[in-house]
């Protein structure tokens, strides 16, 4: 089967599409034919070696946490899946950005017959990060939340989810992205010397930093309580202000996607798609994800 690999730290250069051997599922584990896997930040900083000290690579490396695709067999144990289910899951092993993965059962959901693959494959690290983000600042109906990076995949999916939660929602982000915020019922803000200014008028009672460069700093400085400041990528300003950094991990388990499923499903939630690509140009896809600005997700469709 075909699988990425890198086999060194660097650019997407590093990058290659081999032929590995078939995995093949052991107690609890099922194999899955992948149909649709995105790509997330935290892939392409692994690669480059950034976060070794947190998540050192052991080459060759393979990619990828989140997958959906169709089951095409089953280890000893498993029970809850069958040949031929349609899931939604997540692998801990980096290995989703293939045709085939071996993923514990426990981490597996049927997939909603309404949810898209290209959807369903970008849901685990995204989803579960934004719904840890929303948990962590405790909205209630009436609270005004911030939220940067508002269109991005986590932002994208947790304005949404805080909405749903009853806060007003402030999404900072590019013009290009702001009449997407409001028609998901989204207050849209631009990045700028004055959004200080504009903030505080607003009177924000909790902020949801998806973008780092200084919105904890800003938030903090803007009276918002620490405990209601959360922020999935500015691990300094989380040493420096003890405020909040739940990230997937919080949140990510088979109820979790489920339930965000369910939503898209109904029609509740949108995970907006940004561009899809073949398993062959992952380059191509990570090149994409290093421009910035993307609304949404980028997905691998091997």
């Amino acid at each position: 089967m075909k699988a990425v690999r890198f086999d060194r730290y660097g650019g997407i250069e590093v990058l290659q599409v081999a032929d590995v051997p078939m995995p093949e599922p052991s107690h609890g584990e099922a194999l899955v034919k992948v149909k649709a896997a995105s790509i997330n930040p935290g892939e392409a900083k692994i690669r480059e070696g950034l976060l070794h000290d947190m998540w050192p690579a052991t080459f060759p490396s393979g990619e990828g946490s989140d997958l959906a695709g169709m089951v095409t067999k089953v280890g000893p144990g498993v029970e809850s899946f069958t040949v031929g289910d349609e899931v939604i899951g997540f692998t801990d092993r980096r290995a989703s950005h293939a045709e085939y993965v071996v993923v514990e059962a426990q981490n597996l959901t049927i997939k909603p017959a309404k949810v898209p693959w290209e959807v369903a494959g970008s849901l685990a690290i995204a989803g579960s990060t934004a719904y840890a983000s929303v948990r962590a600042v405790s909205l209630k109906r009436g609270d005004i939340v911030a939220v940067s990076g508002a269109a991005g995949g986590v932002g994208s999916i947790a304005v949404q989810l805080a909405t749903r939660a009853g806060a007003e929602v402030i999404g900072i982000a590019s013009p290009a992205n702001h009449q997407w915020l409001a028609a998901h019922g989204v207050k849209p803000e631009s990045y700028g010397a004055d959004l200080a200014d504009r903030l505080r008028e607003a009177r924000i009672d909790a902020f949801i930093d998806t973008h780092g460069g200084g919105y904890v700093k800003l938030a903090v400085e803007l009276g918002v309580p620490r405990g209601r400041i959360q922020t999935i990528i500015d691990f300094g300003a989380v040493r420096e202000y003890g405020v909040k950094a739940e990230g997937s991990n919080a949140a990510r388990n088979a109820s979790v996607l489920a339930e965000l499923a369910a939503l898209i499903a109904s029609g509740d939630l949108e995970v907006p798609i940004a561009a899809t690509f073949p398993l062959n140009q992952v380059r191509a896809a990570f090149s994409l994800l290093g421009q910035g600005h993307i609304r949404g997700k980028i997905v691998l469709l091997p």
